[in-house]
């Protein structure tokens, strides 16, 4: 224990959700014989949720600064028909395309955030209305048809990383992306140990850091063998790869920019933000419109998979999002949660559901499954929480954001000076 306590950071338990993925990954590839980690399991899976996890970057940056949205499936579902109309009836390019969507994104999100922001109205409210203004307004644009579109924009949502240099038997740029995944984490732990001992920190043994990198590398390796090993024609998906870049951007953005520490202030203490400089309507208003910009994102991807855009789009989009955001250790109250963590929730409903759907389960008894799991998963860290424990699943990866603890009303003068000092 004392060992695995050096290796995970001093507590294993920010940990849970990490170790319930890895379990229900060996669960499911013990039970479908096999079937669960082959590559083309692997690829359909990120395929099937890269709009989901999308969202759920998005989404999970609005409920840390306290508000929820109900509507990003109406909007993804309207940005998507809007741009599928928009190729086939003005002969726009696919990239004008892609610019046009993420640009009624914002607008939409402008609106939304303006009502939630400025005129005070709840987020719960306000998009609750949008989920039906802009579930009307698709199938009133659309006219309840399916729509098409052109095969480069089809690249957006079922792309993969093309052939390129010699035949080797695997995608060349896929292993090239797992190696510098890899070169960059052996890197980033390097560094991060030199300053520790530099500022004459305490560090663990080097036999922790090596086994570290032992573990995170070899997953990284694998996962880059099954995507470099699909059928011909298939390698690590363009959506994929789209998620990761976002992943890396709004991981820094949440962890290591000022914007991204007054969204946590706005969510664990709005007053005591609000004393210590912070503009917390404008915080408000950017996270709103992050999440619409997002959600056009993610209906483009799905209509860029479907090859088409449908009057049923994004029907129970902001539910899954939700849930991967809860799952992944956010707050209902605001002031906890991390991008990670969310993809790692995301990607724990995603695995439960492609395992279900292995082994035969039903639709029904799939629904009923997934909902026991995120009620027993928030209930298991709100329990922890009310006892005085840390949460399991809020701690996870806490370097990338500050937790609820940091705001109390009882600290509101240190939180003062802190924001006084990033600002």
């Amino acid at each position: 224990m004392n060992a695995l306590k050096k290796l995970f950071g001093g507590n294993t338990r920010q940990f849970g959700m990490i170790f319930a993925l890895v379990a229900l990954i060996v669960f499911f590839q013990i039970f479908t014989e096999g079937r669960t980690l082959t590559p083309g399991n692997v690829i359909n899976l990120f395929n099937g949720n890269s709009y989901i996890l999308i969202l759920a970057i998005g989404m999970v940056l609005v409920i840390i600064a306290g508000h929820i949205d109900l509507s990003v499936g109406s909007v993804a579902a309207f940005v998507g028909v809007t741009v599928a109309l928009a190729i086939r009836d003005w002969g726009i390019p696919w990239y004008a395309g892609v610019l046009l969507g993420l640009a009624l994104g914002a607008l939409i999100g402008a609106w939304q955030g303006f009502w939630t922001a400025y005129v005070g109205i709840p987020a719960f409210i306000v998009t609750l209305a949008g989920m039906l203004l802009f579930r009307g307004f698709n199938q009133f644009v659309g006219k309840s048809n399916t729509i098409p579109v052109p095969n480069d924009f089809q690249y957006l949502g079922s792309g993969y990383l093309p052939e390129v240099g010699p035949s080797t038997g695997y995608n060349n740029l896929t292993l090239l992306l797992g190696l510098l995944a890899v070169a960059w984490v052996v890197f980033s732990e390097v560094r991060s140990r030199r300053r520790a001992i530099a500022l004459g920190a305490e560090v663990p043994e080097s036999w922790v850091m090596i086994l570290k990198l032992v573990l995170i590398c070899g997953a990284i390796l694998y996962a880059t063998y099954l995507f470099a090993t699909g059928r011909p024609g298939t390698s690590f998906p363009i959506p994929g790869l789209i998620l990761a870049v976002l992943v890396i951007i709004y991981g820094f953005i949440s962890s290591k920019t000022i914007v991204g520490r007054h969204i946590y202030a706005v969510g664990g203490n709005r007053h005591a933000a609000e004393l210590s400089g912070v503009q917390s309507k404008k915080v408000n208003f950017l996270v709103m419109m992050n999440m619409s910009i997002l959600a056009g994102l993610a209906g483009m991807i799905f209509v860029g998979r479907s090859t088409a855009s449908g009057p049923f789009d994004g029907v129970g989009w902001e539910l899954d999002a939700i849930a991967a955001v809860f799952i992944g250790g956010a707050a209902v109250t605001g002031g906890v949660g991390t991008v990670i963590g969310s993809i790692v929730g995301g990607l724990v409903m995603a695995v439960l559901n492609n395992g279900l759907q292995l082994l035969g389960v039903g639709a029904d008894l799939t629904q009923i499954i997934k909902g026991l799991v995120l009620l027993i998963a928030v209930a298991f860290d709100v329990y922890n929480k009310t006892q005085g424990k840390k949460s399991i699943i809020g701690m996870m990866m806490k370097n990338f954001g500050r937790t609820s603890t940091e705001l109390q009303p009882d600290e509101t003068t240190a939180t003062k000076d802190v924001i006084r000092k990033e600002a």
